[in-house]
């Protein structure tokens, strides 16, 4: 058996496993939905995700040791494709937020209703209410929408096509979709052996939260991959447009913009500002309503007063800190954030050529997005789902890790620092690897530059 033959028969026996831990971790949640009272049985379903992290990781170190035998990326589609069959047909588990987006797409349709009007529990919105979809809604009574624009135009298509949960899953899970077949597309343009495909296609996050929970977080992943491919046409308008409908569904994917501008370049960022103008434009009748329950959210999370933030509250465990403390903190995350932007978009020309195009892109933007996940430590696993198309074409080995072992973060809260330390502290110092030895750019970079 040849090396590229044995190496395959690994990945196929790797791919096989995880297909089983998909279907164990489905059955010791037992298909039930919205959450896991058990605590026994939630530790042996987050154990199963770590296991498939690591059985995933595994595989991604095999795919980059060289090429495989071109008919390897059907294998990749067809585990991949195995994966999300079983979480797509299953029910929400340990999250609620697709039933509120459920909600919100359905208060658009009943007569064009502003979903940042009114809460799902006033009395104008009662003749909606249903015993499958409104019960689960979280903060019926206190919250209104924290989904920005372009998730909201998401919801509203999803219930125009097919209404309920299923149909919501699979409008996420077509956004999934686009990512995969933009990945394919530009690993070819950046020379990449198509099969490393499944470092995004085999990552255990977006099966079960894109696939799985429908997290919107789906739909910015597969909008970054397409703002990718159209970038390295080089067509800046859909590029701007693409990045600003990929930032109103979560907001943080604003924070990649420099990897993609250059100040030659004012198509771009119009292109960007429009498309924001646009969105919020049928929505603003509520004036600063506009913007749902954001910063009550932000609140409840522990990020303005800092509880929420990791770094801080590991520091807060030894010392006391002062109260100005998180807002020094989140001045410096801005300016290292503008600081490392400006460096990439002032300091480094693009390539013409496609391929070195695509590569240097896609790793400045992983590194943007990575700072600003690894600072904020989001406190759930499929809040850093938007970074695996980016990781697959740009594979860190400090973002690798951090998508790998997310899945943890499912498992409780912050009040114990060890949950959230084992993702994001190895991530840290991982990073800190990488910067030392100042990895150079990828050769046909550098050959372009020269």
């Amino acid at each position: 058996m040849t090396d590229p033959m044995r190496r395959l028969a690994m990945l196929a026996a790797i791919g096989t496993l995880l297909v089983l831990l998909v279907a164990g971790g489905l059955a010791l949640l037992d298909w039930t939905p919205v959450g896991l009272a058990d605590a026994t049985r939630l530790t042996a379903f987050v154990a199963s995700l770590c296991l498939a992290g690591a059985l995933w990781l595994l595989a991604v170190v095999i795919v980059r040791q060289g090429r495989l035998p071109p008919r390897s990326l059907w294998l990749v589609l067809g585990i991949a494709v195995a994966m999300r069959l079983l979480t797509l047909t299953a029910p929400p588990v340990l999250s609620s937020d697709m039933y509120r987006y459920v909600w919100d797409g359905r208060v658009q349709l009943a007569g064009g209703i502003n979903p940042y009007r009114y809460l799902p529990s006033a009395d104008e919105l009662a003749f909606l209410r249903d015993d499958a979809v409104y019960p689960h809604i979280n903060r019926a009574d206190y919250a209104h929408t924290v989904y920005p624009p372009a998730a909201q135009a998401i919801f509203a298509l999803a219930a125009a096509v097919t209404s309920g949960v299923f149909g919501m899953k699979l409008m996420i899970a077509a956004f999934d979709a686009l990512a995969i077949v933009a990945l394919i597309l530009l690993l070819r343009v950046a020379g990449r052996d198509p099969a490393q495909l499944l470092i995004y296609a085999w990552m255990p996050l977006p099966v079960w939260e894109f696939a799985g929970n429908a997290h919107i977080d789906g739909a910015t992943a597969g909008l970054l991959a397409l703002a990718l491919l159209v970038a390295v046409r080089g067509r800046s308008i859909w590029t701007g447009i693409l990045l600003a409908v990929a930032t109103l569904t979560k907001f943080l994917p604003a924070v990649v913009l420099p990897a993609f501008w250059r100040p030659r370049d004012w198509r771009l960022p119009i292109a960007f500002a429009v498309t924001l103008a646009v969105f919020y434009l049928p929505y603003s009748l509520v004036g600063w309503r506009v913007l749902g329950f954001l910063t009550g959210y932000l609140s409840e999370e522990g990020v303005a007063d800092g509880h929420g933030i990791f770094l801080l509250d590991l520091v807060g465990a030894v010392v006391t800190l002062p109260a100005w403390a998180p807002t020094v903190y989140l001045a410096l995350l801005l300016a290292v954030l503008g600081l490392l932007g400006a460096r990439f978009a002032f300091t480094t020309e693009l390539p013409a050529a496609a391929g070195p195009r695509v590569l240097l892109q896609s790793r400045q933007a992983v590194v943007l997005g990575a700072v600003l996940l690894v600072a904020v430590s989001p406190h759930y696993p499929w809040y850093l789902g938007w970074l695996a198309p980016l990781a697959c074409l740009a594979p860190l080995p400090s973002v690798l890790w951090m998508l790998a072992a997310a899945p943890i973060l499912a498992h409780g809260s912050f009040e114990y620092l060890a949950v959230p330390g084992a993702v994001y502290i190895p991530a840290a110092i991982l990073a800190a690897i990488d910067l030392r030895r100042r990895l150079p750019a990828p050769p046909q970079v550098l050959r372009s530059a020269q």
